[in-house]
């Protein structure tokens, strides 16, 4: 078992890659605290895992990881029920306004902003000084296309998925010397109900190439979300000691043998968010 009696913290656990994710978490010896904003959900997932997994922790409390409040409640929760924090997966996030940049809410477009950015960044500071009084820790942030591409009509997304991975990347320095790895993972297109939304919004709002490729998502399936769940499974694991700072594909990356690789991306910036410039495409402008 890869995660043999590591406690994690996951948050939007309730449904889609983040239920995957405790699952395999749980399957690898694990034991979870689950939050969502649904409590019906959230406790429903909790039981349908516990059920499922007798010999492991299966905890939830409902939390809003946006609420500044909420997560300083939430984190003390898991810490008493489980005794210690190992890995923290901040898998909650949503799209936000769907529709022309200038036309959109524009409380929608903040809104967007407290769960996918601040929901990254007010759980880390929650654990943070747990991992580094414990001089451990792993923290693993789910990523999505707008980090490293445009994607019109869905500015909050890209916008808040961007600034995370830069916030990522950063935290990542900051914790290098308490050991503590920050990594994200590009889970790929998923057929969660983020593609729901996506065709409920139409084309007209969200373009009709991206509403195109949601459809066909939907009606011939998209990438296994296992693929995103064992690499996190991964990326909390001992196996990936050392690796941090990083963006790693589910779908395109050779994550299964990174670890060979430790020293080479220690030193480098593959798989980072980096500014192009002519030299990079063989040009020479000066």
């Amino acid at each position: 078992m890869k995660l043999k009696n590591l406690n994690a913290l996951i948050t939007g656990g309730s449904q889609g890659l983040g239920k995957v994710i405790a699952e395999h978490f749980l399957r690898e010896g694990a034991n979870v605290v689950l939050c969502a904003r649904s409590e019906k959900d959230l406790f429903a997932t909790r039981d349908e895992l516990a059920q499922k997994f007798p010999a492991q922790k299966v905890l939830a409390q409902t939390c809003d990881v946006s609420n500044e409040a909420q997560v300083n409640g939430l984190v003390p929760f898991a810490l008493q029920e489980l005794g210690s924090l190992d890995a923290l997966v901040l898998n909650a996030g949503i799209y936000g306004p769907m529709g022309a940049t200038e036309s959109v809410s524009l409380d929608e477009w903040r809104r967007a902003l407290d769960i996918n950015l601040f929901g990254v960044l007010l759980p880390s500071r929650a654990v943070i000084p747990h991992f580094k009084k414990a001089g451990r820790g792993k923290i693993v942030v789910l990523s999505g296309g707008g980090a490293t591409n445009p994607l019109p009509n869905i500015s909050a997304y890209a916008a808040s998925k961007a600034a995370v991975i830069r916030l990522m990347e950063t935290l990542a320095e900051e914790l290098k010397s308490f050991h503590v790895d920050v990594n994200a993972i590009a889970p790929g297109a998923l057929a969660t109900r983020l593609v729901d939304e996506v065709l409920a919004a139409g084309a007209d709002k969200v373009g009709a190439s991206f509403f195109e490729k949601n459809k066909n998502w939907k009606e011939k399936g998209a990438v296994p979300l296992e693929l995103g769940a064992n690499l996190a499974v991964y990326l909390a694991s001992a196996e990936s000691n050392g690796i941090t700072g990083k963006l790693i594909s589910a779908q395109w990356d050779p994550w299964k043998e990174l670890q060979k690789y430790r020293d080479e991306l220690a030193k480098s910036d593959i798989y980072c968010l980096r500014r192009i410039v002519p030299e990079d495409r063989g040009q020479k402008w000066n």
